[in-house]
């Protein structure tokens, strides 16, 4: 009864006209980043932060969840019509996807991912209203150890699952946390590691770092290596998938929301991982496995609808716990601090409000997605036509804009443009730009945990050891950090023989 209730105040929260307008231009918005091959999620949200900051908190966290989602829902557009994926986790899209627009059946592949992906984006949501309190209530036993390990286990996992090297995603962490260090010290009150430099005084701004690592970094990456199109130009019509169709594709569509859905609670899993593991089911489960690349209207509804349940899903443990599940969600926590918000176990009962109001945000807005994204299709293939020469510009004035206007500080641009060479250097040599987020954005909150537990202990470093949850966590952690390299002993040990 409880959860209804919470679930009606959210309806009553959500449903505020400038709440609603939020969603509304969220999910278009989010649209629009998927569409546009080159420019991700992380950029997109590091992009537009800076323009919710005279938001409310609640609107402004409804606007960038709406963003992230969204963005799962666009990126099938280009993969089907361009043969270009408009998102990370929609590459795998257009393996079947731009076969059957090849085909003339460009209309159904459309229409199957925006309605598997509805379905698995609600279903995400259902699961988070009623697993959120739960974690919550767990979570509100925890003290300072507790939550010291906890943020520990979310780094190293982050690091663990990164797409390179382990090595140098830890170093990226360390340099995070490193940067999180500089400016008051929150218990003491002193300035440290500021140099006298005055910008330095309120510490490393998130937004600037955000922007230039994600947002300037992709588009110097992109004018490098360039993005060649070959747009459909046939007409797209028959949106609405046939019986055959959707027979063929509700197998897909239920595995594929079950498995990212899972997927997407895991740190580090995301909904990358979510449909590169949905369309290697699917392929393994289908009676005709060598219809895969050639036009299997499968391949399109199972990896579309794992990527939009991992989306969902990738909110429990962070507003839950307070532990981002992947990139997108280390900025996430990064924009609730900056409003003043602390995710966690607490939020449900300090910000009910933001808590309830977006979960029941992304039932809006998974609706206007669906809503919206077929009959625009004809709009975001005229968007695909605009010149790369003229998009990265209008990205890179909006960068310079967006980080002055935080505290109209030229400053917060020579930063901002300082981390988006640096971005553009890691991306170049395979760092993790993710890791290092994460560093930036725990780094004070692992930080004053770790110090108010020698404090409970008055300086004994065995509370970490003597609470059972606590030495639970570091056990975790320490296991991540020695299992590659017992694996990589094994395997060279193997090589040898």
């Amino acid at each position: 009864m409880d959860i209804l209730q919470s679930v009606l105040y959210g309806f009553q929260v959500a449903m505020e006209p400038i709440n609603l307008v939020y969603c509304f231009f969220g999910v278009l918005i989010g649209t629009l980043v998927g569409v546009l091959p080159g420019l991700g999620p992380p950029a997109a949200i590091a992009l537009l932060l800076p323009s919710t900051l005279k938001a409310t908190p609640v609107s402004a966290i409804i606007m960038l969840a709406g963003i992230y989602y969204g963005a799962m829902y666009g990126g099938s557009t280009t993969s089907i019509l361009v043969n270009i994926p408009g998102e990370a986790s929609s590459v795998v899209t257009c393996l079947d996807g731009h076969q059957m627009a090849k085909k003339g059946r460009a209309g159904p592949a459309l229409g199957i991912a925006a309605f598997g992906s509805f379905i698995a984006g609600t279903f995400a949501v259902v699961m988070l209203t009623l697993i959120g309190p739960l974690l919550a209530g767990i979570a509100l036993r925890f003290g300072p150890p507790e939550f010291f390990g906890l943020m520990l286990v979310g780094i190293v996992v982050l690091t663990f699952l990164s797409s390179g090297s382990m090595l140098k995603a830890l170093m990226m962490a360390a340099v995070g946390l490193t940067l999180s260090g500089i400016g008051m010290d929150s218990i003491t009150g002193k300035y440290r590691f500021t140099f006298n430099i005055r910008s330095l005084l309120d510490g490393v701004g998130l937004i600037p770092t955000v922007m230039g690592l994600f947002g300037v970094s992709e588009v110097l990456m992109n004018l490098e290596t360039g993005i060649k199109r070959e747009i459909l130009r046939a007409k797209v019509k028959n949106f609405f998938p046939t019986l055959k169709d959707w027979a063929a594709s509700i197998g897909s569509i239920v595995r594929g929301t079950i498995l990212g859905f899972f997927l997407g609670i895991v740190p580090g899993g995301g909904a990358i991982i979510a449909s590169f593991a949905s369309y290697a089911i699917e392929k393994k489960a289908s009676k005709h496995p060598e219809e895969f690349g050639t036009g299997a209207i499968q391949g399109v509804a199972g990896p579309e609808a794992a990527n939009n349940a991992a989306a969902g899903s990738s909110f429990i443990s962070l507003l839950t716990l307070g532990i981002p599940a992947n990139a997108v969600m280390a900025i996430f926590l990064g924009a609730l601090m900056i409003h003043g918000v602390q995710p966690g176990p607490l939020l449900m009962t300090r910000a009910p409000d933001i808590f309830w109001g977006t979960i029941v945000s992304m039932y809006i807005g998974n609706g206007m997605l669906l809503i919206l994204n077929l009959p625009l299709i004809p709009l975001w293939v005229m968007v695909l036509r605009i010149p790369y020469y003229l998009l990265y510009p209008l990205i890179l004035l909006f960068c310079i804009i967006g980080s002055y206007s935080i505290g109209n500080n030229t400053s917060d641009v020579f930063a901002m443009l300082t981390f988006g060479i640096a971005g553009y250097l890691m991306k170049k040599f395979r760092y993790e730009a993710p890791a290092l987020i994460l560093g930036l954005v725990l780094g004070g909150e692992l930080e004053a945990s770790l110090r108010q537990s020698l404090m409970m202990s008055q300086g004994d470093f065995s509370i970490f050891i003597t609470r059972p949850i606590t030495l639970g966590f570091l056990i975790i952690a320490v296991m991540l950090l020695v299992l590659p390299v017992i694996t990589r002993r094994r395997s060279l040990s193997t090589l040898k023989e």
